[in-house]
């Protein structure tokens, strides 16, 4: 029995935003139409080092795929061991038979399926015409952020980036500026990013609101990304109270996602959330309704994503006879 093995630079030269886009909205399909087996993610908690480790399985039935990712959050880890905050290992089964087919490293599959899961929110609950960007931190997950904008957002003109980092953020504009051909300035602070933008998205690993009310204009859509775990939050919750929400998945997102904090706490309630992103994408669901509308698209990573692009990936290595083939 034979394996492929795939490394994550071999990911990164086969996949594209656009392709990741369309199999993260087919994913977003079927769970709206009820046709995936996707358990809550189950966390190990790393207290003492600042991190932790989560376990993601998954089955999309429409294209018999299965897969278990591995994936750790370690904020820290840039500073203290120069390595990324987030890596990552995805196993995918053929569930005919329980087979494995493919081993990939998925850590870039990951920063490149979360940004395609908020280029589809964005699609389908921004407004038609947004034109202004604001993303707020700028590490690996804003790149894959700006590369979904720019692929959703055909009328783009302005992309703004702050980050506690100055640095970091001017080296972000410098390089995805020359990536995307649009213009990606600096913020000097959050509210200089945030305020006046179509879309704002939030990527950074804060257990506090950075995002206020007063700073959003109506109309604005909010791919609220960095809250993917209990206790973290970017968004002041009065945000949400006057928002319409949408989860990538209720149960998870209750636990784990922007709204949880605010939950807990009893400023929101589960009523308040208007759906699953998936349920607008399979038309069960209204998506925005006004362009008035405030919409919040609350992520906290979906291993069915993960099965999607992985499978994309793994045809593709398949037929271009990219990768390693591992007798087990």
């Amino acid at each position: 029995m034979r394996i492929l093995f795939l490394r994550d630079d071999e990911v990164k030269r086969l996949i594209t935003m656009k392709e990741a886009i369309e199999a993260v909205e087919v994913a977003y399909r079927e769970k709206g139409l009820g046709r995936v087996q996707m358990p809550p993610k189950s966390y190990l908690y790393f207290t003492k080092h600042d991190g932790d480790l989560r376990v993601m399985p998954s089955y999309i039935e429409s294209i018999e795929m299965a897969g278990v990712k591995v994936v750790n959050s370690h904020p820290m880890n840039p500073e203290r061991y120069g390595l990324p905050t987030v890596m990552a290992v995805l196993v995918l089964v053929n569930p005919p038979d329980g087979r494995p087919l493919c081993i990939m490293g998925a850590t870039w599959l990951t920063a490149m399926r979360t940004g395609a899961g908020s280029g589809v929110a964005t699609k389908y609950l921004a407004k038609k015409d947004s034109s202004v960007v604001g993303i707020v931190g700028a590490g690996t997950q804003a790149r894959t952020q700006a590369m979904a904008m720019a692929e959703v957002l055909k009328g783009l003109r302005e992309v703004r980036v702050y980050d506690r980092k100055p640095e970091v953020a001017r080296k972000f504009a410098e390089e995805m500026s020359g990536l995307l051909g649009l213009e990606i300035r600096t913020a000097s602070s959050v509210e200089e990013c945030v305020r006046d933008a179509d879309v704002v998205c939030t990527t950074t690993p804060s257990r506090s609101p950075i995002v206020m009310r007063d700073w959003i204009s109506p109309g604005t859509h909010i791919n609220a990304i960095g809250a993917d775990a209990p206790g973290k939050e970017e968004l002041d919750p009065e945000i949400l109270k006057v928002a319409s929400i949408f989860v990538d998945d209720l149960e998870q997102a209750s636990h784990s996602g922007e709204i949880n904090v605010p939950l807990r706490k009893g400023i929101i309630s589960l009523s308040d959330v208007k759906g699953e992103i998936g349920e607008v994408v399979a038309g069960r669901k209204p998506g925005r309704t006004s362009d008035q509308e405030i919409t919040v698209y609350d992520s906290t990573g979906l291993s069915i994503l993960d099965v999607a692009t992985g499978e994309l990936v793994m045809r593709k290595a398949e037929r271009e006879g990219v990768g390693i083939w591992l007798e087990i």
